[in-house]
């Protein structure tokens, strides 16, 4: 993939080019590192909260609310597959409509509804079955009381999907990627980033599950609803500061556009000249200002998506996006077609993964797990292992990276499909 870099502005008129440079001049006072502190707490908070809201669900689920095993796994498998589906409608609604600020604000809010429902459930006897310490022939929750369930896990699946495909582009929109000194920056700040997020979820996985367990639920669920609504005031006490930038488009849309726009063209004949595909610096500006990509032999039946016509050419002012892509677009959608085989080969690991939470715990409180007569480590809390090793893993990488940086003299990178390969064997 190459790319072409901007070297002026683009612009209709000598007016249009100032009011560009004041707002160029007025979003480099904006961002910046200084912002960092809000956005991490933030996120801090939020991990800390959803790991601790979901981390030893099961149990919730199992011993307060008498499910049995098969059907309290299914009702977290479910949910949790509506959370991995929302963040797709959250991208899309903070790219073409309100922004990624507003869409984390306002997924945020959702979520810390979500949780506080559960909570007051949790709290108020009238809102689960009566207990029952012997977990024999015990009450299973009513429907109404199941309801509650359902609504405090769609509350909270549908706020991650305004959280979770926001927050770390948002993270990156205050850093400006045109200068030479801010990728290093930015890595660095990102290393940063998924060492707290694991620091914060590995406390949750501790202190929150062993207050669930040997506090009460009440507590247990209470806290991390507290750390929800921490982490939003911590997100809008910087809102001076950051650099909030305006909804461009859906990726998405793009993307459609030119597999459609390359089905209606399928039966034109592509030019022998690459550079007679069409390029519009003005309508690519807002999502190439890092540099236009340049045109690729690979995947070239996207190509045809470029080929101008007749009836193109008549409409050249106002071009038809469903008809006609530039070459950049097309070159997007090649980069998503490349990444195909990495994402794929990710289903397996995510599948399996998904039971870490269910069976794995369950099996976990079949054990002993006495560390002396008085303490013994809660059942959920074992997941701690694969969050130790992701966090040991980061540091061992961060100082072999720091190391060859400083012996070759330039930044060294991972070779990233290498490195993917062997996340997926470990």
């Amino acid at each position: 993939m190459e790319l072409e870099t901007n070297s002026s502005k683009v612009g209709n008129g000598k007016g249009k080019e100032e009011e560009e440079e004041k707002e160029d001049s007025k979003r480099r006072k904006l961002g910046g590192i200084k912002t960092m502190p809000f956005i991490l707490s933030n996120e801090i908070c939020d991990k800390f909260a959803a790991a601790g809201f979901y981390a030893n669900m099961i149990t919730y689920l199992t011993q307060q609310l008498n499910l049995p095993l098969v059907k309290a796994s299914n009702t977290l498998t479910n949910f949790g597959g509506m959370g991995s589906f929302t963040p797709l409608i959250g991208a899309l609604i903070a790219d073409s409509y309100a922004g990624r600020y507003w869409t984390i604000i306002g997924g945020s809010i959702i979520y810390e509804l979500g949780m506080i429902s559960l909570t007051v459930s949790a709290v108020l006897p009238s809102l689960r079955p009566p207990p029952c310490p012997s977990q024999v022939s015990c009450k299973e929750a009513s429907n109404s009381q199941l309801w509650i369930l359902y609504m405090s896990l769609i509350l909270t699946s549908i706020g991650s999907g305004g959280i979770k495909p926001c927050v770390v582009t948002f993270a990156a929109d205050q850093f400006d990627m045109t200068k030479s000194a801010v990728g290093s920056r930015s890595w660095n700040f990102f290393n940063w980033y998924y060492f707290c997020m694991g620091m914060a979820t590995l406390t949750a996985l501790t202190v929150v599950v062993y207050i669930q367990d040997n506090v009460g639920w009440g507590w247990g669920l209470g806290i991390p609803a507290i750390a929800m609504a921490l982490s939003i005031v911590a997100f809008i006490f910087g809102s001076s500061l950051y650099n909030k930038l305006k909804p461009e488009g859906s990726p998405l849309v793009r993307l459609a556009q030119v597999v459609v726009a390359a089905a209606k063209k399928r039966k034109e004949v592509m030019p022998l000249d690459p550079g007679m595909l069409y390029q519009n610096k003005e309508l690519d500006a807002a999502i190439s200002v890092n540099g236009r990509l340049l045109h690729s032999d690979q995947f070239r039946w996207f190509d045809k998506a470029a080929i101008v016509t007749n009836e193109d050419e008549k409409d050249s002012k106002s071009p038809n996006l469903w008809r006609i892509a530039t070459v950049h677009r097309i070159e997007e959608l090649k980069c998503i077609v490349r990444m195909l085989p990495i994402w794929s080969a990710g289903i397996l690991l995510v599948t399996a993964s998904s039971h870490l939470h269910s069976f794995v715990i369950q099996q976990a409180r079949s054990m002993d797990r006495h560390l002396s007569h008085s303490f013994e480590i809660p059942p959920a809390s074992f997941s701690i292992f694969s969050i130790l090793t992701m966090l040991i893993g980061l540091v061992i990488r961060t100082s072999i990276r720091s190391i060859c940086s400083s012996l070759y003299g330039k930044p060294f990178r991972h070779h990233l499909p290498a490195k993917n390969g062997r996340r997926i064997l470990y």
